[in-house]
């Protein structure tokens, strides 16, 4: 029997006969679950570099670039490929987003983040106070595998983050893979959450809901996923208690075939074929109200297809509204049409398994390709369950002491994670402390929160939703472990890392390498780990080509300069120093001490030591002084061996990061002699070329390259001069780098002739910078009599960046669409003539950027008769 066999018609609430429904026609609510995994080193509190995004930094930049970004400016284009209108398709969809990417977005792209709240907002006006976000369980675990405090936590950590960013309180909630049991719902229920969304396949049966005046209906088998999509259900939970019987979340069931076919087949090739897909589930019973509901990946709509944004836009603003469809989000029609029918769900479920919820836990064979098994699933949940318990051990037994009640603290510390602040922690102690804790006490409920912290994000879902153990997504959660593990013997000196690497050891991977999830964890997981001794080296080493203020952020660090001496002699560098290095989560202030030799090229040797007393330092520091003096580089080591010991730090322990972009300056000089060299061989062979060129004659390959490296680095150079001379416009015109600009024009035409391809990616985010700044400058003080050379000056960095091989102008243009409506307006104001004499311009430059000037001018339809501008 399943946990749900008790819900018989016989125990089911009879409720009286609703109200008639509201005639809202036919409605479609697009849904997108938009989420990244956490990916932060769990020492640094960064994502470092993932070379397997290039070519961008790592995986969050590139699917923010190709998905999230181009959904809160989401084009239409014409048939020219014109822009003829921005459209924020958050602003039209339903969608939960992750608290974790929400993070990440707010730091990395504040205009995309406040966006996505602009659009929620826009969207609580249209509908009445029902807007378009929901929240989800934060850092997307599988519930039904959640303990029963995991459960809370997950649930009042998304919600307190939905409430935090978009300053309302959630009405709906999105469970990870739409994994569900009773229980959860319940949760959902105890938090106050009024619906969510699960799979047509996860319903067992369905009846109306029965009223006081009627037989009690019928139910109807619907475990074979016949469900109708279009309504809203009731589901009742098991009753705990007499005063509880009417206890229910509402679930809708989104359109299976359509939601499948938008992932995996050609639905979004258009908007027109979108439509004629979901006119397909209208139905045709007359019915006052009915709603089709489709729920897929965000990362659907640009990232997994590209240009589906584009294709979203169209279909929720035009084709939708054109076949009389009204475009919604479920709380809203919730409001409308409260259900009158109810749903019984089966025990276990998620949308992406058939097994209920094994992918997360057995060798069930989803998310595998037919060649490698899965059998290290569960020994990897099974020992991350030892250890959770044992933490939740040592939490109860320290926390205790500390707080009022150790687990509501827990469930308030994500205000604490949201904001890394002094004022943060100390408005959460005030809340939840025993007594008024010392520093050295904070300190420490610090360190219990965080190993709490990682010991939730261990369970992120994406560890086991692939078919290998040491893909980076398992990798990731072993981290989140092994620094729970730490904490945890940093509170209670309990070693809890060789117990869990056995528990480990049944999990077989499928690279030999690793054999398995133990063999990840030594190889990928503890070699991952951070200790403040690296942070100084880094920082020492680091201090040798990059000037550090007095008071430096270093990652999730905060360093303060005590002392700090560079001496150079020959290829030889040495810098010396005292330092404290306090940590932005937990508070805590260590004082070490350095010395850092470079010996030249890519030899670095690097002591760090924690003397108790500033004289031990002194002293050390003038003994390493008195042998550089020497000029002996051996004489220099030994000395650093004695003063600082001997555990040396070297480049490959810099952080990967740092490391390449030390790598990059050490290689600078010898980059610039081969630079020298290939210009020099370019102009000595220039009528030669010439010559090869005129006549249709291959180039020898020698001299191409040598043509194409000196053009490239002289169009650098002069695109790094431009960008200093436009880097601070205060009034009048644009135009201070002219000579700049007709040097880099000159080279343009010089690498036309040669047939020389000039993108260089660094170039191009230099000429975009140059032409969004000062484009953002022209629009915000708009000066009349500079308006036509400002126009000509930007039309020609547009038309230099093309010629240069590409730029990409979508930035400018978002700039440019949101303030057409200021200039619009201003135009209107004046004189028609003198307004048709600055219209020109103005729509010269909007087709310079690929903007269509007649989706301007309708906004200003006014204007029209005034100007000719093709």
């Amino acid at each position: 029997m399943s946990e749900t066999s008790n819900l018989s018609p016989v125990t089911m609430p009879v409720q009286t006969a609703p109200d008639p429904q509201t005639a809202l026609g036919v409605c479609v609510c697009i849904h997108g679950h938009f989420y990244q995994p956490p990916r932060e080193n769990p020492y640094l509190g960064a994502v470092e570099h993932q070379p397997s995004a290039a070519p961008f930094h790592d995986w969050n930049e590139r699917v923010h670039h190709e998905c999230y970004r181009p959904n809160a400016y989401a084009r239409i284009l014409n048939e020219q490929g014109e822009v003829i209108d921005i459209v924020n398709n958050f602003a039209h969809i339903s969608f939960n987003i992750g608290p974790t990417l929400m993070s990440w977005m707010e730091r990395h792209d504040p205009e995309t983040y406040r966006r996505i709240l602009e659009a929620d907002r826009e969207s609580c006006d249209r509908f009445a106070g029902h807007g378009n976000a929901i929240a989800q369980v934060y850092n997307h675990i599988i519930m039904p595998l959640a303990s029963d405090r995991d459960k809370q936590t997950q649930i009042r950590w998304g919600k307190a983050d939905f409430v935090a960013r978009f300053g309302r309180e959630p009405e709906g909630i999105w469970l990870a893979e739409t994994a569900v049991d009773y229980p959860t719902l319940e949760a959902l229920v105890d938090e106050g959450f009024k619906f969510t969304i699960l799979a047509p396949s996860q319903v067992q049966r369905c009846r109306t809901i029965p009223t006081a005046d009627e037989p009690e209906p019928d139910w109807h088998e619907v475990g074979g996923g016949q469900i109708d999509p279009n309504r809203p259900y009731r589901c009742y939970l098991p009753s705990r208690n007499a005063d509880d019987t009417h206890r229910y979340i509402d679930v809708f069931f989104y359109d299976g075939p359509i939601s499948r076919d938008m992932g995996f087949n050609d639905v979004l090739s258009s908007s027109q074929h979108f439509a004629g897909r979901i006119g397909q589930a209208v139905r045709g019973d007359h019915r006052p109200s009915q709603l089709v509901g489709v729920a897929t990946d965000g990362e659907t709509f640009g990232h997994h297809r590209g240009g589906a944004e584009k294709t979203l836009a169209y279909a929720v603003t035009k084709e939708f509204p054109h076949q009389g469809w009204t475009v919604t989000n479920y709380a809203y029609y919730l409001h409308h049409c409260p259900p009158t029918w109810e749903a019984v769900l089966k025990p276990v479920t998620a949308w992406s398994c058939s097994h209920g919820v094994d992918r997360w836990q057995d060798d069930c064979g989803c998310g595998g390709g037919g060649l490698w098994h899965q059998k290290w699933r569960r020994p990897l949940r099974d020992a991350l369950d030892w250890l959770r318990n044992e933490l939740a051990e040592i939490f109860e037994q320290y926390g205790t002491a500390l707080f009022t009640d150790p687990w509501a603290a827990r469930n308030g510390y994500v205000q604490v994670i949201r904001q890394r602040t002094a004022q943060s922690r100390e408005q959460f102690f005030r809340q939840y402390q025993h007594h008024a804790l010392t520093h050295a006490e904070q300190v420490e409920a610090l360190r219990l929160l965080e190993m709490q912290h990682h010991a939730l994000l261990m369970y992120t879902s994406c560890g086991w939703f692939f078919d290998e153990v040491s893909r980076p997504e398992g990798t990731q959660i072993l981290r989140y472990a092994a620094r729970a593990i730490e904490l945890a013997g940093e509170i209670s000196g309990v070693e809890l890392e060789t117990e869990f690497i056995n528990q480990l050891e049944p999990g077989l991977s499928n690279v030999p390498q690793f054999h398995n999830a133990a063999g990840v964890y030594r190889q990928l997981a503890i070699p991952s780990q951070v200790s403040l001794e690296q942070v100084v080296a880094h920082y020492a080493m680091s201090s040798l080509f990059t000037p550090y203020q007095t008071e430096q952020r270093l990652y999730c660090y905060t360093i303060q300069q005590h002392d700090y001496q560079v001496q150079r002699m020959g290829p030889l560098s040495l810098a010396v120093g005292r330092l404290q290095v306090m940590s932005d989560v937990m508070g805590d202030r260590s004082d070490l001490s350095f010395v850092v030799l470079h010996l030249g090229g890519w030899d670095f040797h690097c002591s760090v030591s924690g003397f108790r007393r500033r004289l031990d330092y002194q002293r050390a520091k003038e003994t390493v002084l008195a042998a550089f003096s020497s000029g002996s580089a051996a004489q220099v080591i030994l000395a650093m061996n004695e003063a600082f010991g001997d555990h040396a730090y070297n480049l490959q322990t810099l952080f990967a990061e740092e490391r390449h972009r030390i790598m990059q300056l050490l290689s600078r000089d010898t980059l610039q002699r081969l630079d020298q060299l290939y210009d020099q061989v370019y102009r000595n062979n220039h009528g030669l070329l010439k010559a090869f060129h005129r006549d249709g004659l291959t180039v020898p390959q020698e001299l191409q390259v040598a043509a194409e490296v000196a053009i490239r680095h002289r169009a650098l150079e002069s695109l790094r001069m431009l960008d200093q001379e436009t880097i601070d416009l205060n009034g009048g015109p644009l135009n201070r780098g002219t000579v700049h600009l007709m040097q880099l024009e000159s080279i343009a035409q010089e690498a036309q002739q040669f047939q020389c391809d000039c993108a260089i990616p660094e170039g191009q985010r230099i000429l975009e910078g140059i032409i969004w700044r000062s484009l953002r400058h022209f629009l915000d003080n708009p000066r009349p009599e500079h308006l036509v050379e400002n126009v000509d000056w930007l039309r020609r960095l547009i038309n230099l960046g093309y010629r240069l091989g590409g730029i990409s102008l979508v930035r400018s243009q978002e700039l440019y669409w949101q303030h057409s409506a200021e200039w619009l307006s201003w135009l209107r104001q004046e004189d028609p003539a003198q307004a048709a004499v600055w219209l020109k311009p103005l729509l010269k430059l909007a087709q310079a950027l690929a903007i269509d000037p007649e989706a301007l001018l309708a906004h200003g339809s006014e204007l029209r008769p005034i100007v000719e501008f093709r």
